[in-house]
């Protein structure tokens, strides 16, 4: 886990608990990539059944 936040985030897990603007930036990405994602998934399946 810790790997990934460090790939993913370029900050440790501890890095990630100690402030609040750190925990807000990495949701935010991550909601950002979930919603993308989603979005891909949709577009995909529109796709598919056509």
């Amino acid at each position: 886990m810790e790997k990934a936040m460090q790939k993913s985030h370029g900050m440790s897990y501890a890095e990630y608990g100690r402030k609040l603007d750190n925990r807000l930036e990495v949701e935010e990405k991550r909601e950002k990539s979930y919603r993308e994602s989603m979005r891909m998934a949709a577009a995909h399946q529109r796709k598919a059944h056509h």
